[in-house]
């Protein structure tokens, strides 16, 4: 039990010592999404950084914009990555939501084809949230195994 603990601790240690600075860690555990303006930008500047994204966790709505805005190799998820998709609204009279069909197209064509197709298959993006997760997004993104040493954001 020691050895198999020493074993992975020194394989951790060694792959960790080739990731450099433009090589960060940021991950993704509990957020819940927002404006889409917010996170459109947000994505951008993580773009440009280099930094891996792990999802290890919930990641809904304007939260979800990561997988168009970071290329899929710099993106992997963990067995508790569970991100949840619905249409973009708007706030109306007494903080009704209102469907804004603009924003949810502008949204859906961020998007990689995969995940529309994915999408598509459930029904497009509605008003109610639908999730993806498990072997479906597993077979979409490679798995992340030293998500213990990233940042939150």
């Amino acid at each position: 039990m020691v050895v198999k603990c020493l074993t992975a601790l020194l394989a951790a240690a060694l792959l960790l010592a080739g990731i450099g600075a433009s090589d960060a860690l940021v991950r993704i555990a509990e957020d819940r999404g927002g404006r889409i303006e917010a996170y459109v930008g947000k994505y951008q500047g993580l773009r440009s950084s280099g930094e891996m994204v792990i999802i290890d966790g919930f990641c809904a709505s304007a939260c979800t914009i990561v997988l168009g805005s970071v290329p899929p190799d710099r993106i992997c998820v963990t067995s508790r990555a569970r991100l949840g998709f619905h249409a973009a609204w708007d706030s109306g009279s007494h903080g009704r939501k209102i469907t804004n069909p603009e924003a949810t197209q502008t949204l859906y064509s961020m998007y990689p084809v995969e995940v529309r197709r994915w999408i598509d298959q459930r029904g497009g993006l509605t008003p109610h949230m639908i999730f993806l997760s498990g072997r479906e997004l597993a077979a979409m993104y490679r798995p992340c195994y030293l998500d213990s040493h990233a940042s939150s954001h």
